[in-house]
C-alpha cells in the first residue's frame, strides 16, 4: 500500500476536535496518506497490526529481515523506495510518537526497523469481549451448524482461508493427509468450496464467509481443535477466541502465536513449517484434553477488562510524559 491518496479531510477534522490523544490502527486503504500523519497536532499512538509502518510498502515483510537494513536505494523497485523515503521523511518529523505492538513478535520488528527504531515501543495486545467469545454446549453448537455429533472436528478459518498463501491452507492441507486417527473431519470458515477441493480422506465442511460474534463463538465451540497454520502471524485474532471459548488450537511457533499459546498446556506449538508436526500436534490435542486451561490464559492476559486498564495506563503515562511501567 503506497498511502497517497486520502478519501477525506481527516487530519482536518482530527485537529479541530483538539483532543490529546490521537491513536492509530490500520490506516492504509485510502484512510490518509503518509504525509498525513506528521501533521496531527497531539501526541499520537499507533498499533501495528501488520508491517506495513516499518516496511516499504508490503503489509509483511515476506523476506523476513529487509525492514531492518532497508536504506531506501535498492533498486528494486521504485514504488518501494519511494514509499520508505516518504515515510522516513515523515516520521523524523514526529517526536511525539508511541509504538504498540500487539504481539511481543511484531513489538521486536518495530524496535529493530530502520523506520522506527527511535520511537518509543510498547507491547501491548489487543482486548477481547469474553462475554461473547466464551465456551457454548458442543452437541447444541453443532446442531446449530448442521456439523455431525460423532466426529472429531478440525476446523481452520481465516479471510481468504483456503487462498492466502500466509494463512497456511498448504501446510494444512499437507499436515491433514498424514493424520492417521479415524473418525476426523474438516470444517473451513472463511471460504466456500474451492473449485478443485483437497480430498484428505474424510469429510471436508466449507461454510463461507462468517460475520456474526455469536456464531462464530459457537462454531469455535463445536470443534474439537482450531488449527492456524499461518506462515506469518502478528496476533491472531481465530486463536485468541478460540482459546476464549475453550478450544485448544494447534499452529507453527512463530510470531504471536507464541503470546497466546503454551505448548501441550492450552495448545501446540509445532516447529515453524514442519507439516509433520503439524500433524503431531492435532494429533495430541485430539488424544490430550487441555480445553480447560485453553479460557483460563485469554481471561487473564488478554480479557477486555484487564487490556483496557493498561491502555489507560499508557495513556496517562503519554499525558504526564513518564516512562512506560505497564
Amino acid at each position: 500500500s503506497s498511502s497517497y491518496t486520502p478519501f477525506s479531510e481527516i487530519v482536518e477534522q482530527i485537529n479541530n476536535i483538539n483532543p490529546d490523544i490521537v491513536h492509530l490502527h490500520w490506516i492504509t486503504g485510502g484512510m490518509m496518506t503518509i504525509e498525513d500523519i506528521a501533521k496531527i497536532n497531539a501526541s499520537i499512538v499507533w498499533s501495528l497490526h501488520d508491517m506495513w509502518a516499518f516496511t516499504d510498502g508490503y503489509h509483511y515483510d515476506e523476506t523476513y529481515d529487509i525492514y531492518k537494513n532497508y536504506c531506501g536505494d535498492e533498486p528494486k523497485n521504485f514504488l518501494s523506495s519511494k514509499v520508505f523515503n516518504r515515510k522516513q521523511k515523515t516520521y523524523s518529523k514526529i517526536d511525539n510518537m508511541t509504538i504498540i505492538g500487539l504481539s511481543r513478535w511484531m513489538c521486536d520488528c518495530a524496535k529493530n526497523s530502520v523506520l522506527l527504531k527511535d520511537k518509543q515501543h510498547i507491547n501491548l495486545p489487543n482486548p477481547i469481549d469474553t462475554n461473547i467469545f466464551k465456551p457454548f454446549n458442543k452437541s447444541e453448537s453443532r446442531k446449530l451448524w448442521g456439523l455431525p455429533q460423532n466426529k472429531k472436528l478440525v476446523l481452520f478459518g481465516a479471510i481468504r482461508a483456503t487462498d492466502d498463501p500466509r494463512k497456511g491452507f498448504s501446510e494444512l492441507s499437507k499436515a491433514l493427509c498424514q493424520i492417521t486417527i479415524s473418525n476426523v473431519e474438516l470444517v473451513v470458515f472463511g471460504s466456500g468450496e474451492p473449485k478443485y477441493p483437497s480430498d484428505f480422506g474424510f469429510k471436508t465442511h466449507y461454510l463461507g464467509g462468517l460475520d456474526n460474534d455469536e456464531y462464530l463463538a459457537m462454531l469455535y465451540s463445536a470443534a474439537a481443535v482450531m488449527v492456524v497454520p499461518s506462515l506469518q502471524e502478528n496476533l491472531s485474532n481465530a486463536i485468541m477466541e478460540s482459546l476464549a471459548c475453550a478450544t485448544p488450537v494447534v499452529g507453527f511457533g512463530i510470531g504471536g502465536n507464541q503470546d497466546m499459546i503454551d505448548h501441550k498446556k492450552n495448545g501446540y506449538l509445532a516447529q515453524p513449517f514442519d507439516t509433520m508436526d503439524l500433524k503431531n500436534g492435532i494429533e495430541w490435542i485430539l488424544k490430550n484434553d487441555v480445553s480447560s486451561n485453553a479460557r483460563k490464559k485469554i481471561l487473564l492476559n488478554f480479557d477486555s477488562k484487564i487490556v483496557v486498564k493498561n491502555y489507560i495506563k499508557l495513556y496517562e503515562n503519554i499525558l504526564n510524559q513518564k516512562s512506560f511501567n505497564i
